[in-house]
Order: structure tokens, then sequence, then C-alpha cells
């Protein structure tokens, strides 16, 4: 079997923490138009679980994949909180 040495890890900040143990983490990726060339800012939510409710609105995160913790939660934190 092969080991799993590269985890996807993305950087977001938090949008909401209104839920126990877990936070909204918005990710922004600039994407090019492939016929005009025009860069633009698209944005996805993750649920990502936050064991200790340490983490505020605002602070920047690093998470990772992870094995599926509810229905939409399939993400954790790597690091502590970092306010922005």
């Amino acid at each position: 079997m092969k080991p799993n040495t590269t985890q996807r890890t993305f950087t977001g900040e938090v949008v909401s923490t209104a839920m126990d143990k877990t936070i909204v983490v918005r990710v922004d990726r600039t994407v090019v138009h492939p016929k005009y060339g025009k860069r633009y800012v698209q944005s996805k939510n993750y649920h990502v679980h936050d064991e200790q409710n340490s983490h505020k609105v605002g602070d920047v995160v690093e998470f990772q994949a992870s094995r599926p913790f509810s229905k939409t939660k399939r993400w954790r934190t790597l690091n502590k909180p970092s306010a922005n």
C-alpha cells in the first residue's frame, strides 16, 4: 500500500463560528478567463473541524483534508489562530 504523503491543504479566512466545533473558512483563488484573459476571484466555503473552538471570525487558518467528521465536514485545522 502506498503511504499517503501529500494531503490537500488550503489557507483561508474564518467567516463564521456559529456552530460548535466547526468553523466556516472562505478560500479565494484567482482565475483567468480562458477567452478574454481577465482575472477574477472565485471563493469557496469549507466547513472545518475546530476541536477547541479556538478560532475567531477574521483569523487566517491553514487546514487539510481529513476523514469525514459529518455530512459536510471533511477538513481539520493545522495551526493555531493568527489574526490578519
